[in-house]
């Protein structure tokens, strides 16, 4: 630590100036660091927020969509047929990329 004197004028005057003036700088970025890093986070919050509400915005539409979807009302009404077609187009794609290597 540097060692500072206080004059009878009310200056201070120190036996390391250098020392203080380098202290004084690395002071001044470690404020500047830190308000930037704050400005950062908080900007940062504000959009994973304003995502997030998006992001749910879009589930609940999606979710609307579905639930009036004729394909999803054709598999409660044939299940059994849906499960059909659901292995068929499974077989038919694996056929494929089996095919493609």
């Amino acid at each position: 630590m540097a060692t500072s004197k206080r004059a009878t004028n009310g200056a201070d005057t120190s036996t390391h100036p250098m020392t203080d003036k380098l202290q004084s700088t690395l002071h001044e970025s470690v404020d500047t660091l830190a308000e930037k890093a704050g400005n950062a986070e908080a900007s940062m919050r504000e959009t994973s927020s304003a995502t997030a509400d998006n992001l749910a915005a879009r589930k609940r539409l999606a979710k609307q969509k579905w639930q009036q979807s004729k394909v999803r009302n054709y598999a409660v009404e044939n299940p059994l047929a849906a499960a059909g077609i659901a292995f068929a187009a499974g077989m038919l794609v694996t056929t494929l990329l089996k095919k493609s290597k």
